[in-house]
């Protein structure tokens, strides 16, 4: 077991593997689920949910832990954490970001309301308050996509000296950064509503 768990990818593949064998194992025991359009939902919604919390997992880890921790690291320390872990970080938050994104609008296409939810329900000839809920969140979700790729990675490249810059730029990219990134911590917590309580809320 230890050799196992020693090694992050193998860990990450048995558990996917056991997540698979846990979706199909049901749909082959039940006939009332099987492989119908209700199974490429769910499976659909589990992948939108483990980007999601990637996603807003590193958010919040760059605003409650790396940003506040930062000015209590020695100097001689920091680079270390701009050189080898916020790089890495960075990486996996984008693209949890994106797939978050990709997924989410699976997710809607599949359940036929992506139209209803894009437009907050204004199109809607039922749902309205649903597909407006929802659509809230949606658009939310879309706003902190942009901010991640549009202006916190670009400005974060800055900062870690991972694109020629003028010395001067680095604190006003890292400045730029940490606003938008605590932006999405904002907007997170709203979004989330959205996204956690549609279903609860309007059945």
């Amino acid at each position: 077991m230890a050799a196992i768990l020693s090694n992050l990818r193998t860990t990450v593949h048995i558990s996917i593997a056991l997540a698979i064998l846990f979706f199909v194992g049901y749909a082959l025991a039940y006939d009332s689920i099987g492989f119908n359009g209700a199974f490429w939902m769910a499976v659909a919604r589990w992948t939108h949910v483990v980007a999601g919390i990637m996603w807003i997992g590193l958010l919040w880890y760059f605003n409650f832990v790396q940003i506040p921790t930062m000015p209590e690291i020695p100097d001689e320390q920091k680079p270390a954490i701009g050189k080898h872990i916020a790089p890495k970080a960075l990486f996996w938050f984008r693209w949890g970001a994106a797939f978050t994104v990709l997924t989410g609008l699976i997710v809607a296409y599949l359940r036929g309301y992506l139209v209803e939810v894009l437009s907050l329900g204004m199109i809607a000839d039922a749902y309205a308050a649903q597909y407006s809920f929802i659509g809230i969140g949606m658009w939310l979700a879309l706003i902190m996509a942009f901010n991640v790729w549009f202006v916190i990675w670009p400005n974060q490249k800055i900062a870690l000296g991972l694109v020629e810059a003028e010395a001067d730029a680095k604190p006003k990219a890292a400045k730029t950064a940490m606003l938008f990134s605590r932006t999405n911590t904002l907007l997170s917590f709203p979004m989330l509503v959205a996204m956690a309580g549609a279903q609860t809320l309007f059945g």
